[in-house]
């Protein structure tokens, strides 16, 4: 975890749609911090939320909230965006104790893709997960997890089970049985090379 995401808040009493409203077209975005604690509502800046936001790894760290001077260690568990305007319409933030585990969405980083054993044959990879969720204490909370293809065939796949992981992370799906352990990505012949 090498960049530390500093959210800047501070605390609003209105609430309700017509004030939330307001707050955007004032260039802030409401948002809301939950957990180990009361709710609290939020107002940020709408310039640097997007900012942050832009950081693929702003969504599986530990971030710094720092709420009226106070800094409050925690995830970014939701966002809602405009569906036509680059436009973060509103944010959710769960505080964390650094001594409880805790479940996040960490980003797949496939890696030897045209110059494994598949893609120099003309495969593709069919990737089914873009995320894996994990559940591990904040300090051991990867930044991504790292996808091999360099040993795939045209018509194997790689599933949960096979992924490396790094200490002291497990992967939620697994926790529920074998029959969860699902495929995340495949080498399928291309229609070219069929041919």
């Amino acid at each position: 975890m090498s960049n530390v995401f500093e959210f800047v808040a501070e605390t609003r009493t209105d609430s309700g749609k017509t004030a939330a409203r307001a707050m955007r077209r004032g260039g802030n975005v409401p948002a809301v911090i939950y957990g180990h604690g009361e709710p609290q509502m939020l107002s940020l800046n709408h310039n640097e939320v997007v900012k942050h936001l832009a950081h693929e790894e702003v969504y599986s760290h530990i971030l710094d909230v720092i709420i009226d001077g106070k800094t409050e260690k925690a995830i970014l568990k939701g966002v809602q965006r405009h569906p036509a305007k680059v436009r973060v319409l509103h944010l959710d933030f769960l505080r964390i104790n650094l001594a409880d585990r805790i479940k996040v969405h960490v980003p797949l980083h496939f890696i030897n893709e045209h110059n494994g054993i598949g893609g120099k044959k003309g495969g593709v990879a069919s990737h089914t997960m873009t995320n894996i969720e994990v559940l591990c204490l904040p300090a051991f909370l990867p930044d991504f997890i790292e996808v091999d293809l360099l040993n795939l065939d045209v018509g194997h796949s790689i599933h949960l089970s096979e992924l490396k992981m790094p200490v002291n992370v497990q992967i939620v799906e697994l926790t529920h049985g074998a029959d969860h352990d699902l495929a995340v990505v495949s080498m399928q012949a291309s229609k070219v090379t069929a041919e």
